[in-house]
């Protein structure tokens, strides 16, 4: 398990988003978090917590941000997208709509083709200000790894008081202009068997994502290491298979 030890890094190479500058505005000596999933490469949820003191400022991060756009602008380093994704929930920070703001400012002062991105479990769209600056980047990127509560408790362990309901609930808000992604897999936790890309959950899976309706649907497996032990990841020919089905429903899918 590793932390992120800057605000800004990379740019690295994502399977997913091409050359991605990552941003990180939770701290970098823990994380911090509305999830507690049992597959995070960054490890268990330590901080409970969600005081704003403990996340970085505004300014600091802005800073950080500008001061890494330059560098790689002059080095003529290309980059397909600025995403936030670092030591946990980057939405639980108490500015997240100021950060989105000024951003948006930076990105089209030094990278103007360049999509924003967010990688976010979804659990603070119940927070207007979240959801509205959600709807203002290219790609909100929105987790939804199981859609019935006991997998939900299982995979995902939540810190906050969230059901995978309201959650589904409140991703109607964005009428399909996000791009949804679920990490498929198996194991056993705690004695408890579970398969997100068996039936019966993979299909009701299929009929939420035929509910929801998003304009993308990115499908993955595990990838790097994991907390939970004993987890498996599910292989590439059944992510195609999952992939194709959604395209049966009329959604683009790309499996990972």
């Amino acid at each position: 398990m590793f932390l992120w030890d800057k605000i800004a890094f990379g740019p690295i190479s994502s399977r997913r988003l091409g050359s991605s500058l990552g941003i990180n505005v939770s701290p970098t000596n823990v994380k911090i978090c509305s999830f507690d999933c049992i597959y995070c490469e960054c490890g268990w949820t330590l901080e409970k917590s969600t005081a704003p003191h403990l996340f970085f400022s505004v300014e600091e991060i802005i800073t950080a941000i500008e001061a890494k756009l330059r560098q790689c602008q002059e080095a003529g380093m290309p980059i397909d997208s600025i995403t936030f994704s670092g030591n946990g929930e980057p939405t639980l920070h108490p500015q997240f709509d100021q950060i989105i703001d000024k951003l948006i400012i930076l990105r089209d002062q030094y990278y103007p083709k360049t999509a924003i991105t967010c990688l976010s479990n979804a659990t603070q769209l119940t927070n207007n200000n979240v959801l509205t600056a959600l709807q203002k980047i290219e790609n909100p990127i929105l987790k939804l790894d199981a859609v019935t509560e006991p997998l939900f408790q299982i995979i995902n362990k939540p810190t906050v008081s969230i059901s995978v309901e309201r959650i589904i609930k409140h991703l109607q808000h964005l009428n399909g202009n996000f791009i949804l992604q679920t990490l498929f897999f198996k194991g056993e936790i705690d004695g408890q068997y579970f398969n997100n890309a068996a039936e019966p959950h993979l299909s009701l899976w299929m009929n939420v994502v035929k509910q929801l309706h998003p304009r993308k649907v990115m499908i993955y497996s595990l990838d790097r290491n994991t907390p939970a032990q004993g987890l498996e990841k599910i292989p590439f020919k059944e992510l195609r298979e999952i992939a194709r089905q959604v395209q049966e429903l009329g959604v683009e899918a790309i499996a990972y």
